[in-house]
């Protein structure tokens, strides 16, 4: 398959890197430091599934280079979504699919105001990695992709992708029910990446801390209460599976937004604890918990040196 991998930060850089190694046709989007590194040095993968270094990989930041491609992985953050989807259109062609691997539940939407709803799938990933220098991604725990079709079917497209994913040594699921896995993963990632930003701590202290833990479960429960008044069926497993993902998390884990914070960079606190907020209140449903978390770190939204 071709693939373009918009946005080749940790996620991108990851599941693009396994993708390429596997003999698919990659092209790396990125840009400044991170793109030099790629086309001077190649890509590093450090991983507990097994070191990856690729010499030479093709990479550019500019999407008419590469040309129409079957599929595209967009893992831009939320914040330069709108604008890095307006610069889609030269990779879009008859029958490209353009997956959103954002976090939150917007991303379908502000991708299809560019593109067309035809082209765009939504997609979930499940890893935890990041740069740790320009060219140099290391990868802590899970390699999962979810995507489907909103329609629900699973077309042969998804079917294509999630195949050579599978041959990449990933796990990859064409879903036929995409809604609600992107909700899925808003209950946790909506919770997860607002408590440890809020309290500048890894998922352990927020874990093992009675108060901190109770306020987890809060928060976790106003998204799932937002997200059924809108209509969404979540899997009869969602709070054992969520339980579960949380005792098994290392304790040192930390979330994405809470590296930005650390790092001084725009958080996408309004698509995470903001929209629950956001949704809450046109679903008429209070979100006290999340309201908290999203007024403590709005001061920090547009970063900070």
């Amino acid at each position: 398959m071709k693939i373009a991998i918009f946005g080749s930060g940790g996620v991108g850089g990851y599941f693009g890197g396994r993708l390429a190694a596997a003999g698919e046709d990659v092209t790396f989007i990125a840009r400044g430091a991170h793109l030099a590194a790629l086309q001077q040095g190649g890509l590093h993968i450090e991983s507990p599934h097994g070191a990856l270094h690729l010499p030479t990989v093709q990479a550019t930041d500019d999407p008419a280079q590469v040309g129409p491609v079957d599929v595209v992985l967009f893992t831009v953050k939320l914040y330069d979504v709108d604008a890095a989807a307006a610069s889609l259109k030269p990779m879009i062609g008859p029958n490209t699919v353009v997956i959103t691997l954002q976090n939150g539940v917007d991303a379908v939407d502000m991708v299809a105001k560019h593109v067309g709803a035809d082209h765009v799938a939504g997609g979930v990933a499940y890893i935890v990695i990041v740069i740790d220098r320009p060219g140099h991604l290391r990868h802590t725990t899970a390699q999962q992709l979810v995507f489907g079709e909103r329609d629900g079917t699973r077309s042969p497209r998804l079917v294509a992708f999630e195949e050579a994913g599978i041959r990449a040594g990933f796990q990859a699921k064409a879903s036929t029910t995409v809604e609600a896995d992107l909700w899925t993963k808003f209950v946790r990632l909506s919770t997860w990446s607002g408590m440890t930003t809020v309290t500048r701590s890894p998922m352990g202290v927020v874990r093992d801390n009675d108060e901190l833990f109770a306020m987890m479960m809060a928060a976790i429960d106003e998204t799932i209460a937002v997200g059924k008044a809108r209509g969404i069926v979540f899997p009869p497993t969602l709070m054992d599976d969520t339980l579960a993902l949380i005792r098994n998390f290392p304790a040192s884990s930390k979330s994405s937004m809470l590296e930005d914070l650390e790092r001084g960079r725009r958080l996408e606190l309004p698509w995470l604890s903001g929209a629950v907020v956001r949704l809450g209140k046109e679903a008429g449903v209070p979100t006290p918990t999340h309201r908290f978390i999203t007024a403590v770190l709005t001061p920090f939204v547009n970063g900070q040196p």
